[in-house]
């Protein structure tokens, strides 16, 4: 497998070190953080506005590394991040309410500390406008995937500002005490992961209604899209199942705000009609249990299971089904070439996001093993967008879009320009990946 390439050297500079971290907000992500950051033999403080939040919070916390851990609440205890190499907030997600809390950190932590949110929708360039430029430079955004302990990918966003000594203490940070695999972003709407990931999701909701209108079930949906093309086996409505329909409307939210003018994901920043009804009477998925989502696990008396799939067609609940995979292409990715329904299926809804991703280097990341490496650490895909393209032949897909007269995307039209076969490729010197230059670059080793 390709590895990140860091546009920083992590040991390239001893002015930033990280040995303590205080985490401001303990919800999910910031317990998970904090539990993270102790587990590595760190320092850590963890604060939110009321005890009580705190204290749950500290669920989290391995017992074994609670010595290491000092709590409060904001009100009262804000001044003890002084005493920590590294302040993450991850608080509400709410600019204004960011903002308050930064000002606030600002007039009270030390020289040298490093400073991050933890925001995953929210440009760092807005929450630092007008900031002073002592903040501006020493901060980023660290966006962890949940849950924290499980989740391998860490994207490190830096802003205009932020300093390179600031970048490379959160990197080696990262990669080293937490064991994270690193990526490196840019200061786009949801990063490199949730960009990706979420528009599969959001168009595959709008662009799987016609197959089920003419018979497929929801079952077959999710096992094209699972793993004949690489995918972990929830595929579709399993995985937004497991993410929720809320949260996923909010994400559409946010990327109808935030995306760039002419983005093909402004087509599906909404649920469809079903969807929403489901929204709306809190049939959000596994979270919800009883009410459940596009399936749920029904409980008898007699403490049995059964489970049942919410037909998008019929709206009622009836039993699961087996996928239809007749005659299907078993080898990975062959699928989205097969002359079939289930063929068309995976052609628009995973080669239709592959062809997103595409269009995407340099505005999200400056090279495409950023790219893989985050959709594979953070959707557990078994290879990332580009890994995919060489493997099921960039000539076979551009041949297919032109056939069907559509825009070929940016980095395969570089790919077809500078007369390459594959994205990667092998030389004396190593493994090289194309840039969106039409240049090669090498590609360092990272261990998977």
């Amino acid at each position: 497998m390709v590895g990140a390439v860091p546009p920083y050297d992590c040991a390239m500079s001893n002015e930033r070190t990280i040995s303590s971290v205080a985490v401001i907000g303990c919800g999910t992500m910031g317990a998970g953080i904090a539990a993270a950051s102790a587990a590595a033999g760190c320092r850590v403080l963890m604060l939110d506005l009321s005890v009580d939040a705190v204290e749950r919070g500290m669920a989290q916390v391995d017992p074994d590394h609670l010595h290491l851990v000092d709590t409060g609440t904001i009100e009262s205890d804000l001044a003890k991040i002084a005493d920590y190499d590294w302040v993450c907030e991850a608080i509400v997600e709410d600019l204004d309410v960011k903002r308050d809390l930064f000002n606030r950190i600002e007039a009270v932590r030390s020289a040298g500390s490093v400073v991050s949110s933890n925001t995953s929708g929210i440009p760092l360039r807005s929450i630092v406008e007008g900031m002073p430029q002592r903040l501006r430079s020493d901060i980023a955004i660290t966006h962890f995937f949940n849950p924290v302990k499980v989740m391998r990918l860490f994207e490190l966003v830096p802003g205009e500002d932020t300093t390179d000594d600031v970048v490379a203490a959160f990197a080696s940070f990262g990669a080293n005490e937490l064991s994270k695999g690193v990526v490196h972003a840019k200061d786009t709407v949801n990063f490199i992961g949730n960009r990706i990931g979420c528009y599969f999701m959001l168009a595959g909701l709008h662009r799987a209604k016609p197959y089920l209108a003419n018979g497929m079930s929801q079952e077959t949906v999710d096992a094209v899209l699972g793993q004949l093309v690489g995918l972990p086996p929830t595929g579709l409505y399993g995985l937004i199942d497991l993410i929720g329909l809320d949260v996923m409307d909010l994400v559409g939210k946010n990327l109808a705000q935030n995306l760039p003018d002419g983005d093909a994901g402004h087509a599906f920043t909404s649920f469809p009609a079903v969807e929403q009804r489901m929204l709306e009477r809190g049939q959000l998925g596994r979270k919800a249990r009883d009410k459940g989502g596009f399936g749920r696990v029904v409980r008898g008396d007699d403490g049995s299971k059964t489970r049942e799939t919410f037909d998008l067609q019929k709206e009622l609940w009836r039993a699961p089904s087996a996928p239809d995979l007749q005659n299907v292409p078993t080898a990975m990715g062959e699928v989205v070439f097969d002359d079939s329904a289930h063929g068309n299926l995976a052609w628009e809804l995973f080669g239709g996001t592959l062809l997103y991703a595409a269009g995407l280097v340099p505005e999200i990341a400056d090279d495409i093993a950023n790219v893989d490496n985050a959709i594979r650490w953070g959707f557990n895909w078994k290879l990332g967008p580009f890994e995919m393209l060489d493997h099921l032949g960039p000539a076979r897909v551009i041949e297919r879009i032109q056939r069907e007269g559509g825009p070929v995307p940016s980095m395969l039209q570089t790919l077809g320009d500078e007369g390459g076969d594959t994205f990667y490729r092998e030389s004396s010197s190593g493994r090289e990946m194309l840039m969106p230059d039409g240049s090669v670059a090498p590609v360092p080793a990272v261990d998977q």
